[in-house]
């Protein structure tokens, strides 16, 4: 299988692009949450990294679960309860705890929709930049599914309780501006410039200019 993540470096800032477009870079497979671990433990051994940037290849940042391997209980859904809630442990959950321990800051570079553990990934990251085409959706009630992956515990930390509550209970999806207004993203940007700008913060200029959101 391919390797899920893309890395580059420049400038003491490593740029990780999830590569999976065709899948909208969902995440399924324990393959992809080992190269996040193993990432992580790169990043830490390096003392040249000054900044993580995580964004998306093709139009999506992550649609979250590969919801075909869910109805095939395939991935990291297979198995008895007991067992998917190992591959819980063993998988996806073992992102939030890796990237928790990075001494260099984290930003997101949204390029597109954000959905389900992909609005949770968001969360993870310590600065949150979001193209104007972006959406989050903390979506797993429809699909009659508990957000397993963290977001239960981060999402309220970034947008407050009773928008996390929202966001939780309904599924539904904000744009761009909302995220902005409610505290999930620091900036939105224009999309052909979100990566330049998600690198100004740590080459130490403030010079991001945002979108202005009515």
């Amino acid at each position: 299988m391919e390797r899920f993540l893309d890395y580059e470096q420049d400038d003491g800032i490593a740029l990780v692009t999830m590569n999976r477009p065709a899948e909208r870079n969902a995440l399924t497979h324990f393959s992809q949450f080992q190269e996040f671990v193993d990432l992580c433990e790169r990043l830490r051994d390096d003392l040249s990294v000054r900044a993580l940037i995580l964004t998306g290849r093709g139009p999506a940042f992550c649609a979250g679960g590969n919801i075909k391997d869910m109805q095939d209980r395939s991935g990291i859904f297979a198995g008895s309860p007991a067992e998917l809630r190992d591959n819980y442990r063993k998988g996806v959950q073992r992102v939030p705890l890796a990237l928790y321990h990075l001494e260099v800051p984290t930003i997101a570079a949204v390029n597109g929709p954000a959905i389900g553990a992909g609005c949770d990934l968001v969360c993870m990251c310590d600065i949150r930049i979001a193209s104007d085409r972006a959406t989050f959706a903390e979506s797993f009630v429809k699909l009659g599914l508990i957000p397993g992956d963290g977001d239960a515990w981060l999402l309220q930390r970034a947008v407050g309780l009773s928008k996390a509550c929202e966001m939780s209970f309904t599924g539904d999806a904000i744009d761009a501006c909302e995220a902005l207004a409610c505290g999930l993203i620091w900036r939105v940007v224009a999309a052909d410039s979100l990566l330049e700008e998600a690198a100004r913060w740590p080459r130490a200029s403030p010079a991001i200019h945002p979108i202005h959101c009515a």
